[in-house]
């Protein structure tokens, strides 16, 4: 299986830079991932699409401010930190521009000073091990001097930083945002629990990883990236009854596709608990648990569209990508959605 298999032609004026106003006004393309058959909807509609004892299953990840600012001292020179994994309190795993400025025991400092970092150690692609030292908490320290870290294709400035959020995140931990939620509002979750879905929370720490281009031609040669998941006993509990009783189980994202994948057994069951997942699904894959997905539309060549590829066919997901050009469909982060139905 080759990663050229998964390119198609995209338009860079599809690429949507900044969200809409109403985050349910996105249009939503169905895909029957048996048939093929693509309708246009808006993603407003996406309650009447799903069943009375369905279960919704949601990524509940927050995203973290996670670039920051600062300079090196005593020097000034400007540095750039993204934070990616906590590793304790005060120590984080960091990717630094530029990376000859940060050598081990070089110190930057935020904020005029509010908060300090200190280079511990040089791992694995460049990337540093960095102490922190500040007063107080260091999430309200971040959430004062840090940026969202947007994904390298959006260029314009976001003016609100919860338009990158969504509206029932809440464990933070994710250095991107799980984009497919984005949609969502509490008055159409709502709706959709009114007709009787069942709504499920998981939890998985979106890395940058997710933005990785896969460089090589053999798709079995990817290296795919680790991230953290969690998944509490009573949305375990709800999921499996739903299986039990027939539902169809929708996973909101390619990452609660991950999660719910990643923790199933043979038999679809669901174990509640927590770890790492460096799952890579690609055609061939063998479904466990998920009936169905909604996602917006990735990157060419990506593990993402590999994904949606295993679940709707790599023909039908193509063909519906093509479609998506011409009726000029918004893409990634904060562009348009699609549902892959049963």
């Amino acid at each position: 299986m080759k990663t050229s298999d998964f390119n198609f032609e995209l338009p860079e004026r599809l690429i949507a830079q900044v969200p809409l106003k109403d985050r349910t006004t996105s249009r939503l393309m169905l895909l029957s991932k048996e048939s093929g058959i693509i309708a246009h909807k808006h993603f407003y509609d996406i309650a009447e699409h799903l069943n009375p004892g369905d279960c919704l299953v949601l990524n509940n990840t927050r995203v973290i401010p996670a670039r920051l600012f600062g300079e090196k001292h005593p020097s000034g020179g400007k540095v750039e930190f993204l934070l990616l994994t906590r590793k304790e309190n005060k120590t984080w795993e960091v990717l630094v521009k530029p990376g000859k400025k940060a050598k081990i025991g070089d110190e930057i400092i935020f904020g005029g000073g509010i908060l300090r970092a200190t280079i511990k150690d040089i791992i694995e692609d460049g990337k540093r091990i960095a102490e922190f030292n500040f007063e107080g908490i260091f999430e309200e320290v971040l959430d004062k001097l840090g940026e969202m870290p947007l994904p390298p294709y959006i260029h314009e400035k976001l003016e609100d930083k919860e338009r990158y959020q969504t509206v029932y995140a809440k464990y933070e931990g994710s250095a991107a945002a799980p984009t497919a939620g984005l949609h969502f509002t509490h008055e159409l979750l709502s709706r959709i629990e009114a007709k009787g879905v069942k709504i499920a929370y998981v939890t998985l720490h979106v890395g940058l990883g997710t933005f990785r281009p896969v460089k090589v031609e053999n798709v079995l040669e990817h290296d795919m990236h680790s991230e953290y998941y969690s998944i509490e006993p009573e949305d375990a509990k709800i999921i499996n009854e739903v299986k039990a009783s027939g539902g169809k189980v929708i996973a909101v994202g390619t990452t609660s596709t991950r999660t719910l994948e990643s923790s199933a057994k043979e038999d679809g069951i669901i174990e509640a608990g927590s770890g790492w997942t460096s799952i890579f699904i690609y055609p061939g894959y063998q479904f466990k648990c998920i009936d169905g997905l909604i996602t917006n539309f990735h990157l060419p060549e990506s593990t993402l569209i590999m994904l949606v590829s295993a679940l709707a066919g790599k023909e039908n997901t193509l063909a519906a990508y093509q479609e998506a050009v011409n009726k000029e469909y918004r893409f990634f982060s904060f562009g348009d959605a699609m549902f892959i139905h049963p």
